[in-house]
């Protein structure tokens, strides 16, 4: 160990008084040169009298303060002793205090991050961006979260959230509600009925407890976005020519304090649109209220956005470089000086794209066995047209059992839609609402397989149902060349 650039042992009292943890008097120079002869510091220095004062905190030694006089003196009066050791112990716990916040904040900011996604995907439908600025300068965690999430089919749900309070408790609530809101997702449930559970979930969590969210999906095919509000902020939607459009809706109550159901919303988005999502700590000071906040926020998008033209084709790969530059303006119109603030803020901003249409195939088919075979050979047409002959096989195997498990166990109409897209996804609708589950086939079973099947030659699958059906749904991977 070094002190001021000399190792420890040069510095000769320090050392003895840190082992032995107990005050040093020396009243003259004479005795710090008895004590220790070969210590510098007694020869450098102008001072004539020194007092070393260990520093305890938690029970042990973590330094030694210093106290120098310019003339010998003495230290026999008990007044004084007391006085420079009671000052040693209240610099040794102010360190310890110092040192323990740093930990804390450490702890709490490395919480933050760990609740919040690392990085964003980057998706066919949707490129998005995102930031997070915590209340004041970071001394607590808080409940803002934001979330991007793929769906089937290529669609997207975008979620913001932000969980009443500060500290710990709220950033642990934050967590649930987001892996929460990532499960109930991955059940394709639309956004009325996810904040209907999620409402649920807060309510169970105590009367003390609330939250506003904000959970959108993107449909690519449609174009459109259909939304839900508990207590959020509604989204605004950028346009291609720059125009800020902010969406008419009346939110629900919080979560922990609705009763659903939840009002559904539904935006259409124009190709190469900006949806932005935000919370109150954003809009909201000390100097202005949320409606002037939000005007300011409209203002700020539509001349920024200006310099960023998704209207216009360009290289994708500097699409994300372009949202993060919009975001960093975004926040710095809007919360200049973010130490000050008393409240959390989360942006995001996803820039959406539809589907092309050439890489879309609609089949209506038959409800009766011929069905399968008509899929078959539509798959074949359309696989050829789309260059994708090496997925013609497996993929008409996936339509065969997929529509076979309609003619057997559900009912018509029967649609069979095929998308171009990052992979190959297969999607079969019919009129029933049953449920498809796998099960485990005996030997002697005829029947039972075919789900078994379509989890093993598919990347992935599911189901997800509508007004007036389901979906049962598949993707492959598409070969490297193809893609």
């Amino acid at each position: 160990m070094v002190l001021h650039g000399l190792p420890l042992t040069e510095h000769a009292p320090v050392p003895d008084v840190l082992r032995a943890g107990t005050p040093l008097f020396v009243e003259t120079r004479a005795e710090c040169r008895r004590l220790w002869p070969a210590w510098r510091g007694s020869r450098l220095s102008p001072m004539e009298a020194w007092v070393f004062l260990p520093l305890i905190a938690s029970g042990r030694s973590i330094g030694v303060c210093v106290v120098a006089f310019r003339r010998p003196r003495s230290f026999r009066d008990k007044q004084e002793r007391a006085l420079l050791t009671a000052l040693s112990g209240l610099i040794g716990q102010s360190l310890e205090r110092a040192r323990l916040y740093d930990v804390e904040h450490a702890r709490a900011q490395e919480l933050q991050r760990g609740l919040l996604p690392r990085e964003l995907p980057s998706l066919p439908a949707v490129c998005a961006a995102a930031r997070y600025l915590p209340a004041g300068r970071g001394e607590e965690v808080g409940g803002d979260w934001y979330d991007v999430i793929p769906l089937s089919a290529d669609r997207v749900a975008l979620v913001i959230g932000d969980v009443m309070g500060h500290g710990i408790t709220e950033a642990a609530t934050m967590g649930r509600l987001r892996t929460a809101v990532r499960t109930l997702a991955d059940l394709d449930m639309p956004a009325d009925e996810l904040l209907g559970h999620l409402n649920d979930l807060v309510s169970d969590l105590g009367e003390d407890f609330y939250a506003t969210c904000l959970y959108a999906i993107f449909d690519p095919v449609t174009r459109t976005c259909s939304f839900s509000l508990a207590g959020h902020p509604p989204p605004l939607v950028v346009r291609p020519d720059g125009e800020v459009h902010t969406a008419q809706t009346v939110p629900d109550p919080p979560l922990g304090a609705a009763a659903p159901p939840f009002a559904l919303h539904e935006l259409c988005l124009p190709e190469e649109s900006l949806l932005v999502l935000y919370t109150d700590g954003l809009v909201e000071s000390a100097s202005r209220d949320f409606g002037q906040g939000v005007a300011q926020l409209r203002q700020t998008l539509a001349s920024v956005a200006a310099q960023f033209p998704y209207a216009r084709p360009g290289d994708v790969r500097d699409e994300p470089r372009r949202l993060e530059a919009l975001c960093d303006a975004v926040i710095s119109a809007l919360v200049p000086d973010h130490e000050r603030t008393t409240d959390d803020a989360a942006l995001l901003i996803a820039h959406t794209r539809g589907t092309c249409a050439d890489h879309i195939a609609v089949c209506h088919l038959p409800d009766s066995p011929q069905a399968a075979g008509q899929a078959r050979a539509y798959v074949r047409e359309q696989l050829d047209g789309w260059g994708l002959d090496d997925l013609v096989m497996t993929t008409e195997l996936l339509v065969s059992e997929l529509v076979g498990n309609v003619i057997r166990h559900a009912k018509g109409p029967i649609r069979l839609r095929l998308m171009y897209s990052r992979s190959l996804i297969c999607e079969v609708y019919d009129g029933s609402l049953t449920t498809p589950r796998i099960r485990k086939a005996t030997y002697t079973d005829e029947g039972g397989r075919g789900l078994q099947l379509i989890s093993a030659v598919s990347l992935r699958w599911g189901a997800r149902y509508l007004h007036d059906g389901k979906c049962i749904w598949a993707e492959q991977d598409i070969p490297s060349w193809a893609a």
